[in-house]
């Protein structure tokens, strides 16, 4: 999964980045280093928290929206 770049891109830290999905850091950190996968409820979220296509989270897409909508 592409989380931290998509993160880091955003210019967000891991603690900013849960608080926004409500999720944990340490979430984020296994989402992050490959140990767990976000639940498929975290996915939608994410992909708006990271202004990002669903498939940008597992690098299937550039960083920009799919859906057509202009990022």
């Amino acid at each position: 999964m592409k989380i931290r770049e998509l993160r880091e891109r955003k210019g967000m830290t891991q603690a900013e980045l849960a608080r926004a999905v409500k999720a944990s850091r340490p979430t984020v950190c296994m989402w992050e280093s490959g140990a767990r996968r976000p639940g498929l409820d975290y996915l939608p979220v994410l992909a708006d928290v990271l202004e990002c296509s669903i498939d940008a989270l597992y690098g299937r897409a550039g960083p920009g929206r799919s859906d057509g909508e202009a990022s």
